[in-house]
Parts: structure tokens; sequence; C-alpha cells
């Protein structure tokens, strides 16, 4: 027994002893600040800047780091001789076999690379210090094999927090577990202009509805601890400044949009997120506002983001946004002058290349910055590192990674995404869902009847279906199925080219006859038109255009559906698209549309499900359908004194208002109440309602409630969202919803920006839809 004592004294002595003997930043038991202070204190100042640079395609890039695709450690000793503080997209192939404009790796192998690439860093360089990957994850990870969700705009239209939860839970472990640790996500801008190429990576046109989603996402990303787990990655929410209402709706134009506006608009999702989920990174939007581009904007990135709102994490810059303010903001013509702005205005990384961070060290020494204020901006960035464990557990598990990602398991869930996703537009006389037992043929027709289409940010899941391919699968031995392309949109089904084109009309004349003689031996008609990934998508530079000055179908599509219809055939169609399109001629004609958006990898299924009743459409719209590109701009939450009506009777509400969607059942409201009718400011106040499924099927009712005040001292909406809750219900069954109005519901901005509570009257408003609702009375005293 004394020798066992003894030898545990000893055991307990050798190990205070190493631990005394380890640098204070490699000790677990302190906090990530004390770690990072530590070993600010040890670093150079040309290591402190390469901590706030990045490499991928510029020089030093990938293509010098991974020569043949595989890292040369040699190679990254010559080249950054002061380590470099991230890599974008680790997952990428650098091979000399490598096609397309993304290529990656499979997942064990991008996993086994990744642990090769973090190896000599941690063992290699003077401290040890852990390179940051970043990759893409909008709707899954940008990466080979990965499981596809549907597109944001799409995910939205679910209004479902705890499916948005569990979906970007997934995304981080895909991501985590291939060596990634940082996800260039969430989008939580607000879009007000839908001609925008990028409409489909946001959730819409409301900022409360965003701030909901976009909560839920940055906590499933990262988690809810100090220190984040293998299963978690850093968040980084996109753009910060006014992305979605540019002039003209075009990416990267100026946004002319006042402070007002900004704030309690486009900046609202940002706050919510800091205050709620306190993502990691914060991204820069391109745009400039109130006439200073976004990545010199003192005012945005220090005034209101970090003293305003209290960001405490790290700002990286958008990709080559610091180049831009030379290349096209034209605020300077030299490279090191756009750093040194970018760097006063509050940017801490320079993606996805060093730009004007490369001068960093130059500006120091030119006394133009202090060395202080590069330990600031790195103390957040090494912070950072603490928490994602990159210093404590920095490797990853291959095999975990290949039978982890696009599992089984996630598939289901990217079903019950693509089922959530769709909205029903019009269902006359209970057209849907089809009988398929009385069905002897069907034709599918359309440029979309047999493409599966992921959207922008994505890549190659392990299995991608089509409808075409879906119904074929399931209903092949029972039906005869027929097909025809009817048209095709563009030469390319790729958001990445940089010249797309539409098909030559004489082409697709020849498609639409040979359509109408497959649609004549139908007994129903389906049809699958919209747009595709390339027709609207992120404008990703001067010579790549993605926006769009028409919200029209093109390219035949609306004469193909004038002559099916003429056939006098029970027909009904399928809308896939990343933005609203322009389908009142569509749904005028036809007694069932469902708005699909672009449902990601299991949306073929999904379709094919909601059309034969396996799916009841839950879905409700994030965003306002336009009548056409000359109604823009159309949110719900306009001003008092906008939308008075246009001449010669031309209507002026929308095709489709914000939270509108149907159901292949029916829901009742009743017994709408209030707790008190008079409060305080102070006080809160409950709303509740009773909702019935009144119907034959079980479904899923999104019940809303908007807040109007009715007279104030600066313009207020006339409405604003500010509550909603999903619940489903069997037939009969009635259950009772409840808001809570609390006074931050209440407030606004007033004339001197103070956030206030004002007395006066207010209209409690809860229904179905943004123009859908019941109304009660709110007053409000000191």
């Amino acid at each position: 027994m004394r020798k066992i004592i003894l030898l545990s004294l000893i055991l307990v002595v050798g190990i205070g002893y190493i631990s005394a003997q380890l640098p204070a930043y490699k000790n677990k038991e302190l906090s990530p600040e004390e770690r990072a202070n530590d070993l600010i204190s040890r670093m150079t100042l040309d290591e402190k800047v390469a901590q706030m640079q990045c490499v991928w395609r510029g020089e030093p890039g990938k293509k010098a780091l991974f020569p043949n695709g595989e890292f040369d450690a040699e190679a990254a000793r010559k080249l950054l001789p002061n380590s470099i503080g991230s890599i974008a997209r680790i997952n990428e192939d650098m091979g000399p076999g490598a096609v397309g404009a993304h290529p990656t790796l499979p997942p064990g192998e991008a996993a086994r690379q990744y642990n090769k690439v973090q190896k000599y860093f941690i063992e290699e360089t003077r401290l040890g210090i852990p390179v940051l990957i970043h990759e893409e994850g909008l709707h899954g990870q940008q990466a080979t094999e990965a499981t596809s969700f549907p597109a944001p705009i799409g995910l939205a239209s679910s209004w479902n927090e705890d499916l948005i939860h569990d979906i970007y839970s997934i995304v981080a472990k895909e991501i985590r577990y291939r060596g990634g640790s940082q996800v260039l996500a969430p989008v939580v801008d607000v879009v007000r202009d839908p001609r925008w190429g990028r409409t489909e990576e946001t959730m819409g046109e409301d900022p409360f509805l965003i701030s909901r989603l976009g909560v839920a996402q940055v906590k499933a990303y990262q988690g809810d601890g100090i220190y984040l787990d293998g299963d978690h990655v850093g968040a980084t929410l996109k753009h910060f400044g006014v992305h979605g209402q540019s002039e003209g709706g075009s990416n990267t134009a100026p946004s002319n949009i006042d402070e007002r506006t900004a704030r309690e608009v486009f900046f609202k999702p940002f706050q919510a997120c800091i205050k709620e989920a306190r993502p990691m990174n914060i991204m820069v939007t391109y745009n400039e506002l109130w006439g200073i581009p976004a990545h010199a904007n003192k005012k945005l990135l220090k005034d209101i983001l970090r003293d305003d709102f209290g960001f405490k994490g790290v700002v990286v810059s958008d990709y080559y946004g610091i180049g831009n303010l030379v290349d096209i903001d034209k605020v300077t013509p030299s490279k090191e002058e756009a750093g040194y702005l970018a760097f006063k205005a509050g940017v801490d990384i320079e993606l996805p290349d060093y730009f004007g961070y490369q001068h960093l060290v130059a500006l120091v020494k030119e006394g133009k910055i202090t060395e202080s204020e590069i330990d600031e901006k790195v103390k957040r960035i090494l912070i950072e590192k603490f928490r994602l464990g990159l210093f404590d557990h920095p490797y990853v598990n291959a095999d975990k990674a290949e039978q982890f990602v696009g599992c089984e398991a996630n598939r289901e869930v990217a079903y019950k995404a693509a089922a959530e996703s769709m909205v029903l537009l019009k269902n006359e006389k209970d057209f849907l869902p089809l009988n398929n037992e009385e069905i002897k043929t069907i034709a599918f027709i359309g440029p979309n009847a047999d493409r599966c289409i992921l959207g922008g940010y994505s890549s190659s899941p392990k299995q991608c279906i089509s409808p075409l391919q879906a119904i074929r699968e399931k209903y092949g031995d029972k039906m005869n199925i027929l097909y025809a392309e009817g048209c095709r949109i563009t030469d390319v089904n790729s958001p990445f080219p940089e010249v797309i084109r539409l098909v030559p009309r004489e082409d697709n004349d020849v498609r639409i006859a040979e359509a109408l003689k497959v649609a004549k031996q139908a007994d129903v008609v389906v049809l699958f038109v919209g747009s595709n990934e390339a027709v609207a998508r992120e404008a990703y530079g001067p010579t790549a255009p993605g926006d769009m000055p028409t919200l029209e179908l093109l390219n035949g599509q609306n004469e193909l559906i004038e002559q099916i219809v003429a056939l006098g055939k029970p027909t009904c169609a399928f809308v896939k698209s990343g933005q609203p399109l322009s389908i009142g001629k569509l749904t005028k004609e036809l007694p069932a549309v469902m708005q699909c958006w672009f449902l990601g990898q299991e949306g073929g299924y999904a379709m094919v499900d909601a059309l034969f009743g396996d799916i009841n459409p839950s879905g409700k719209l994030p965003i306002t359908f336009p009548r056409s590109a000359g109604h823009i701009p159309s949110y719900y939450a306009y001003k008092p004194s906008s939308r008075r009506g246009y001449n010669l009777g031309l209507d002026v509400t929308p095709l489709f208002p914000f939270g509108y969607g149907l159901s292949y059942t029916t829901f009742e409201y009743s017994n709408l109440k209030i707790s008190s009718s008079t409060i305080t400011k102070e006080d809160s106040v409950e709303v509740s309602v009773d909702v019935t499924n009144t119907g034959s099927r079980r479904g899923a009712e999104v019940v809303q409630l908007y807040i109007r005040d009715e007279y104030s001292s600066v313009t207020r909406p006339v409405k604003e969202l500010k509550g909603f809750e999903k619940l489903w219900l069997e037939p009969g069954q009635t259950q009772t919803v409840t808001f809570v109005i609390t006074p931050d519901l209440l407030a606004f901005y007033d004339g001197n920006m103070n956030w206030v509570v004002e007395p006066g009257d207010f209209s409690i408003m809860v229904g179905t839809s943004s123009d859908n609702v019941e109304n009660l009375k709110l007053s409000v005293t000191n």
C-alpha cells in the first residue's frame, strides 16, 4: 500500500511538473481569453499578421501548397514562413485530374488531407498554432457526397425552428467530420427585391421570421458551450450591412437605405443572433451603405456592430471585398490603402487571399497602425481557435466522416425538409391530391420534370432524384408514365459559368410540339416549370452577372403552358425557382399550383408524394409574390403612404401575400382573446386563439401574429410579424395557441433614434397569412 501511495505521489508531482513546463496557452484549464493573451505575448509581429490572412487561389495559393493534390509540408514551410491563420475550403480537390468549378474530395479523403495539413501547423511551426478551415454550408456542405437540403428560401417556408435546428446540426457534423471548423453561413439578409439573384440564399423578406430561423441555425452550428465539441463549427452571419435591397436588385450595387430602415429591418436578424446565439463570426456585405463601402465603413462595423450590438467575435471580409475597394468601389488606387481602410473600419480577417492585409506589417512600421491594434484583432481570432478545440483536439476521424456524411438518417431529414418547404398556392375544387388508383396514364412535362435542381452553393450528393425518376420508381408498375421536356431554359444547368445563354427559341418550338403529342395521350398532365440554378444566381464578378430584370417564366414556358391548357386535359403545375416568379397567368389557367423552390436531393420524392397525397403541404410563403417585376417593391410591411394603387385599374396587390399557403385540409380560428385590453409600457399581455382542423386529413397550420401601431411619432409599417407557431392537428382536433406580447414587440426607434414604446392604440392581428387576420385592440398607457 505504501508503494502505491508513493507511486501516486510521484505521478501527481510529475504531472504537475510537466504542466508547469507547458506554456499557458496549451493549458486546457485556462479560459480561451487567458490562453490567447499568453500566446500573443509569444508571437512576433509577422506571426500575428499571418493569423489575419487566408490562402485560397491567390499567391501563395493552394495550388502551390497542394502540388498534385497532396499537401506539401516543404512548400508550406517555404511559402508560409510565419504560418497562416486560415485556409479556404480544405475539401477542394487540387489534383491534376480534378474537373468542375469547385471539385471536392470524398469525405474520408478530405478528412485525411485535413489531418495532414493540421499536423504540419501544430507540430512543425514555431508556436504550433492550428489553422482555421472554413467551408460553405448554406443548405448542406458544398462538397462531394454531402447531404443537400432545400435552398434557404424553401427552408424558411417551413416556418419550423425545430426542423431548422435538426438540419443545421447535421450540416455542422458533416463539415466538422471532414475537417472544417468554420462555416460561411447562415445568410440572414432581408431580401426586398426578388430580382436579386441571391434571393434563394435568403430566408425571405421579414426580419422577425429570419431572426427566429437564424438563431436556430447558429445554435445548431455552434451548440451552447464556451468550448465547442467535435460535432459543431463556428457560424458566420452573412452579410452584415444591407445586401437584399440594392439598387435595381443588382448584387453589390449601392444600398440606398436610410439608417432608420437599416436598423429596423435589415440589421434586426443580425442583432437577434448576436444577442441570443453569439455567433463566432460575421461577414461583411459587398454593398456600400451611406456612401461608404461596408468593408471600409467604421460606423457600420465598429459603432453599430461592436458598440451598439455588442458583437465580440471575428469580422471577416467577403471574398475579395477588400480588393473591391480598389477595383470596383474606387475609393483608393492602392492595395496598401485598401488594407488600411478595412483594418481601421473593423475587418479582422481578409478572405479568401490576402490582397490588402499583406501590407499590415509595413503599416505598423510606418506608424499608421499600432501593434496593439493588431493584438486586439488577433486575440479574437485565437479565442475562436481555442473555443473550437483546435489546440486540444485538432484531428478528425476519416472513418467517421465516411460513415456519417450523406447517410440514410440524414436523407430522412432532407426528405422531411423538402416536404415542409413546398407551398400550395392554388387548389381549386380539391384538384390535388391525385388518386393514384384512378390514373392509367400520366404525363410529366416541362424543363424541370427530369431535373434535380439543388441551387447555388451545392455540390454532388450521394443521391439526387428528379420528379420523373421518383414517379417511375414508385408507380412505374401501376400506371403508364409519359415524359416530354417541353422546352429547355438555358444552355447550362449550373450557377458557375461566367456566361449563360438561353436555348435558341426555334429549338424549343420543336420541344413544345413533341410535348403536345405526349400530353394528348395522358389522363392527367403535370407541368414542371419555373427557373433553374443558372437563371438567377450570385453575380460573383463583373463578368459573371446573375441578377434578372424580369420575374417572368422564360424561354417558351408560357407558350408551352398555353398550348397544354388548350388541350383541355386535367393539368396542374409544380414550380421550381429560387425566387418568386410572375406566375399570374399560370395560376389563372390551372386549378392547382405548388411552389417548390429548389428542394434539395430528396425533392423528387417529396413532389411526387405531395402529388398523390402522401404529403400534406404545410409551407407558408416567407416572401411576397409580386404580379410582375413592375410591382417591386411588394413586401407586406410597407408604410401607410405606400400602395395607393395604380392607374387604369391595374392591381396594386401582390399575387400571393407573405405568410400565405394552403393545405389539403382546412383550419378554423375561433375564440380570439386578449388577457387585458389596456397595459402600461412595462407590461406584457397574452393573446390566444383556438385552431381546429375542420378537414379530413392530418395537417399543419402556421398561426401568425402581426402588430400595428395605429398612431406614432414616426411612421410605422401597416403591420409587422411579431410571432408564429406551427402546429400539427388531426382531423377534428383543436389546439389553443398563446402569444406573449412583450414591450420589445411594441417598440421602435423614435425621432431621436431611441428604442421606445409609445403610449397609444395598437392593432393585434392573428391569422393564417399577412392578409387574412382577425383584429383585437390593445391600448398602452404611460
